[in-house]
């Protein structure tokens, strides 16, 4: 009695520690799967801050904690199962899925573009998603930030499921349940990481009129830099939130053109890079980088100027506008 007892513990204890170092090696995997989709992780924090610019401060954390049940939900409920599924099934639909989602990217981001220049050159005032919430009171500050959150979670969407995929990539050679689990693990961290960096950027000038109020005279001189850079840094992160838009979506359609076939604009972009790469002795990598990256900055921002026009000059959307 006493030694099946003693055989079934020693079973348990060698099922535990299997199951340890399985838990190590989904760790390791959503690691490595992390670290591949670091860029677009990078985008995400960028785009985020302009969601909640200009709105009341009491409400910058409430609308980041709501984003961020929508961007995790996204990863978990929709993204993290179709791309399993279809990494099993149908793994030829991920690259065309993808270029849908680069293509609304690049037309978010050349909507940006093309709010800015009508504001500076334009003969009226478009107002933009970020600026609704301040406008409005009551029901109507509400209405206008439930605008907010859905505009920041469908862009969220096309970046989440960027990441989703890079990481499914990195796992693909992994068993079904063991990729189910790291691509958990990537989207609870990577949320978690975007979310918490994007909220402690938005209520940096809370901390410098916090630290403005101390006794210490460098405190209270830090407080005031930080309350006076934040305006300015705000505007940096919504450009380069734009930039990363076109960046990134017109990365997507870049690779998934040359996966489907039209080898054309990768290889330009690449023999370009390469190009640079071959003739600097100092910084190749970086510039190298750079050149991809205005390579699909361009194409990103073609791509998404065509797509405005068709949603925004054509004569049925001006009349649908009631223009």
């Amino acid at each position: 009695m006493s030694a099946g007892l003693f055989g079934l513990l020693d079973d348990i204890a060698a099922l535990a520690r299997l199951a340890a170092a399985s838990l190590d090696d989904v760790g390791a995997a959503a690691g490595r799967a992390s670290v591949k989709a670091a860029g677009v992780v990078v985008d995400d924090t960028a785009v985020t801050p302009q969601y909640v610019s200009g709105v009341a401060s009491n409400r910058e954390l409430p609308i980041i904690k709501k984003i961020a049940i929508g961007s995790l939900r996204n990863k978990i409920l929709f993204i993290l199962p179709a791309a399993l599924l279809l990494s099993q099934f149908a793994e030829g639909l991920l690259t065309p899925i993808l270029m849908v989602g680069g293509t609304y990217l690049c037309f978010e981001g050349a909507e940006k573009v093309w709010e800015r220049l009508h504001q500076t050159w334009g003969s009226g005032h478009h107002q933009t998603i970020e600026e609704t919430a301040q406008n409005f009171e009551g029901d109507a500050a509400a209405e206008a930030e439930k605008t907010v959150i859905s505009g920041a979670v469908r862009t969220d969407f096309i970046l989440s499921a960027e990441i989703m995929v890079i990481a499914l990539n990195e796992v693909s050679h992994e068993p079904f349940v063991s990729r189910a689990l790291i691509l958990v693990v990537v989207a609870l961290g990577i949320t978690a990481l975007v979310y918490g960096v994007v909220a402690l950027i938005v209520k940096m000038d809370d901390v410098g009129l916090h630290l403005a109020g101390k006794s210490s005279a460098a405190v209270q001189k830090l407080g005031r830099g930080l309350v006076t850079a934040m305006p300015r840094l705000l505007s940096v992160i919504a450009t380069v939130g734009v930039a990363a838009m076109l960046w990134v979506g017109g990365h997507i359609l870049l690779v998934g053109l040359d996966d489907l076939g039209v080898h054309g604009p990768y290889e330009l972009v690449h023999h370009l890079q390469h190009e640079v790469e071959h003739a600097v002795s100092f910084g190749a990598a970086v510039l190298g980088w750079l050149t991809n990256t205005i390579g699909s900055a361009i194409l990103g921002i073609a791509v998404g100027a065509v797509v405005v026009v068709i949603m925004h000059l054509l004569p049925l959307k001006k009349h649908g506008a009631g223009h």
